[in-house]
């Protein structure tokens, strides 16, 4: 295993050694702008998350609900490119050193070219990339490039999936697996639900040794601790997301978003 693949892979096996869940947080680039998306992201990290995502913004995002579309419409007004994604992988993990994944569905990935954004990512210090509508079958290009540059391949699980689908997916995919809560878009919700254990349970049996975190859905220290309590990690978005949106200025979105993450990360450790 080499390149920052390790790094993501070191920071969920501490986590479990802590005997807690790792702290997953997603914030889109671009949003509110370029500096000012780096500078929530970094707070988030700094603020108690263990890893980040960064959201590749995309006009037609189809697991994201209206809170992560209205921030993407944002960013994507204010003109953010692919290039502005990797400035935040580079500036978000060498201000914190932890791993910083992308979030993007595969059409931009496509278009720019699979082995420049492998390259692209892996030099600007990312961890790898979470892969919402690449279907396993149709990703060996993809595996092949990101495997030469020592990047994960995250790979998304749901409550629909068969189990000979969940087996091909965590035969496939590296550092963890992303499994998600419910069906239906990303979006806070009153209540996780019992079909996000069984998910985790069901991708589990599949023998695999990837960790199995779990998104959509929570937005507060309660839930995170009841995901904590059979997830090897809990991924928070749109309540991120929705405190930048609601914030009077930038500055207070982003000690917003640092003390949720704060909150979050007690969660995970069952002191919430």
């Amino acid at each position: 295993m080499s390149g920052n693949i390790q790094l993501l892979t070191d920071t969920l096996q501490a986590a479990k050694a802590e005997g807690r869940s790792a702290l997953i947080a997603y914030l889109p680039a671009g949003f509110p702008s370029v500096d000012g998306g780096i500078e929530a992201i970094k707070a988030v990290l700094d603020g108690g998350a263990d890893v980040v995502e960064v959201g590749l913004p995309h006009s037609d995002p189809v697991l994201d609900g209206p809170v992560i579309q209205t921030a993407d419409d944002i960013a994507l007004r204010g003109g953010v490119k692919i290039a502005d994604v990797m400035r935040t992988v580079k500036e978000a993990h060498a201000a914190t050193g932890k791993p910083v994944l992308v979030m993007t569905y595969w059409n931009p990935i496509d278009r720019y070219g699979v082995e420049r954004f492998t390259a692209e990512l892996a030099e600007a210090g990312g961890a790898g990339c979470i892969l919402p509508d690449l279907p396993v079958q149709e990703s060996a290009l993809w595996r092949e490039h990101a495997e030469k540059h020592g990047l994960a391949t995250v790979f998304v699980v749901a409550p629909s999936s068969k189990d000979e689908r969940l087996g091909q997916i965590t035969s496939a995919g590296s550092g963890f697996v992303y499994a998600a809560s419910l069906m239906g878009v990303t979006g806070t919700r009153e209540s996780v639900g019992a079909q996000a254990q069984d998910l985790v349970e069901r991708t589990r049996a599949t023998g695999t040794e990837l960790p199995v975190c779990v998104g959509l859905g929570v937005s507060n220290a309660e839930q995170a601790a009841e995901v904590a309590g059979f997830a090897d990690g809990v991924i928070v978005g749109s309540a991120f997301v929705k405190l930048m949106l609601d914030a009077p200025d930038d500055a207070a979105g982003v000690e917003a978003v640092r003390a949720l993450a704060g909150e979050l990360a007690k969660g995970v450790r069952g002191q919430a």
